[in-house]
């Protein structure tokens, strides 16, 4: 007897008699009539789980009469995913397998790597999760300078790290190597920054990578480009007067006008740069002059620039939840704003990547991209402090309770099994809620570190209003496509029923 696998997403098409069905772990997407999703809508056994955190919006309900399609259209449905002999018992297990299986080949995958100088920064700003480092003198301690002797054996600790992921010494894969506070690009890290840079190439290629203010980067002018530091990400909080009032230095000075020329000049450097917005209630209205200034400034034109919007999230007491987003009300807000001002397009938004996934599935025909898990905390990546101590995710950089191991001198890794594991088994299959959820593939589980401070518990959820993101993206994307040129329409990724 056949039932609807568990794991069938329906996506609405506006103002249409049509919808995509999508299935989460065969990657599928297909274009069906309504009397066809009413058909496969009818033979769900229970109703789909709802989160522990957040809500989801509703899904259409079943409407008119049940009519079976065709044998050969159940047949494809069935092929497809959709419709499933399997259980509901028989098909988690069998969606358990498949998670174990697709996680350890993320496992094998080439590990990242950051590096963080010092924890100390030049600016002050409100929302971040380091502030009291710098502000409270019985953590100042930890304001040091990596020296070279650390690099150093951080260096030997890659090499041991990259053969539990099963890459041999000699192997000639690009390591990938990112640098991070603090504000790792402070003109005194500049010595320090630049041996971890010619350290790095003497180890055979490598890219690197930065998360920087950009306040004082024309200190390391000459070691940018495509073959030193190729990357860097910069926070602009809106434009001039209204990111002075945000991102301030320790006696309360603005910092654009530091700012500003050195995007300018990395830009012109050939280093890729990504501006990134934190965006709360008090600088969303402000978006369209940021804009307006990227234009300006010729910024948009570089092949090399990007920019992106991230929702501000009440992690601190500084920041009051009534004053954030979540990601569903930012991108939401933010394409309506869209509609009254089309040079805010040059701003990227929170669901981008989804809506650009989808469209790639609709005109190469190629599979979405599988998350057994949220992000690389969970797989491979290693951040080590200018102490020597590795840690997992770089929100919880110098609390000492989750690092998940220490650089011994002679460049030897001790992990601490139980919290190296806490993160690293952390999956889609490993609670309940989520190894129910028909997103779970393309959420990923959603972030440890949110479900910890929003629901207490590691191993809990955080959903912010993916389903129904999901929904809009995948839809949006449909949309695109269908208007988009005869090329496009004879490529389609997806079956017609």
């Amino acid at each position: 007897m056949l039932r609807t696998s568990s794991y069938t997403i329906y996506v609405d098409l506006p103002c249409s008699q049509e919808m995509l069905l999508v299935h989460t772990y065969t990657g599928t997407f297909d274009k069906v009539s309504q009397r066809v999703a009413t058909y496969v809508r009818s033979l769900e056994v229970s109703r789909p789980p709802k989160p522990l955190y957040g809500q989801w919006s509703p899904e259409r309900a079943i409407e008119g009469e049940v009519t079976p399609p065709s044998d050969a259209t159940i047949e494809l449905l069935q092929k497809r995913g959709y419709l499933t002999s399997m259980t509901r018992a028989e098909e988690e297990d069998f969606f358990k397998r498949y998670v174990e299986k697709l996680y350890a080949l993320y496992a094998r995958r080439p590990p990242s790597f950051l590096l963080i100088p010092t924890y100390d920064c030049n600016l002050r700003c409100s929302y971040c999760f380091q502030d009291h480092m710098r502000t409270d003198k019985n953590f100042r301690h930890l304001l040091r300078c990596m020296s070279s002797s650390m690099v150093d054996r951080i260096f030997k600790a890659m090499l041991k790290i990259e053969s539990l992921h099963g890459i041999p010494p000699d192997a000639e894969s690009r390591r990938d190597i990112g640098l991070f506070g603090g504000e790792p690009l402070l003109a005194e890290n500049r010595p320090v920054v630049e041996y971890i840079i010619n350290k790095g190439q003497e180890r055979g290629p490598v890219r690197f990578w930065a998360i920087s203010n950009g306040t004082q980067l024309d200190a390391f002018e000459d070691l940018l480009g495509p073959e030193g530091l190729a990357a860097i990400q910069i926070t602009l909080d809106g434009p001039p007067r209204q990111h002075d009032l945000r991102r301030v230095d320790a006696a309360g000075g603005g910092s654009w006008d530091r700012i500003a020329p050195n995007v300018t000049m990395a830009l012109e450097h050939g280093v890729k740069i990504n501006l990134r917005t934190n965006v709360d209630r008090g600088n969303f209205e402000y978006l369209t002059e940021l804009a307006d200034e990227y234009i300006s400034r010729g910024w948009v034109r570089y092949p090399n620039f990007a920019s992106h919007v991230s929702p501000i999230r009440a992690t601190t007491e500084n920041i009051a939840p009534k004053a954030t987003f979540n990601s569903l009300e930012l991108d939401r807000g933010l394409r309506e704003m869209q509609d009254q001002h089309p040079n805010l397009k040059v701003i990227g938004l929170v669901d981008d990547s989804l809506r650009n996934q989808a469209h790639r599935i609709f005109t190469t025909r190629g599979l979405p991209t599988f998350k057994p898990s949220f992000c690389a905390a969970h797989t491979g990546m290693y951040i080590f402090d200018a102490f020597g101590d590795i840690y997992a995710c770089w929100e919880k950089t110098g609390d000492e309770r989750l690092k998940i191991g220490h650089v011994e001198e002679n460049g030897d890794v001790h992990f601490n099994s139980e919290i190296n594991n806490m993160w690293r088994k952390r999956t889609v299959a490993s609670n309940n809620v989520c190894l129910k959820c028909r997103y779970n593939l393309f959420c990923g589980g959603g972030c440890a570190v949110l479900a910890w401070e929003n629901q207490g518990g590691f191993y809990m959820n955080y959903c912010d209003g993916y389903a129904q993101r999901f929904r809009q993206s995948v839809a949006a994307a449909y949309l695109d496509f269908a208007s988009g040129n005869e090329l496009a329409n004879k490529t389609a990724a997806f079956c017609e029923l």
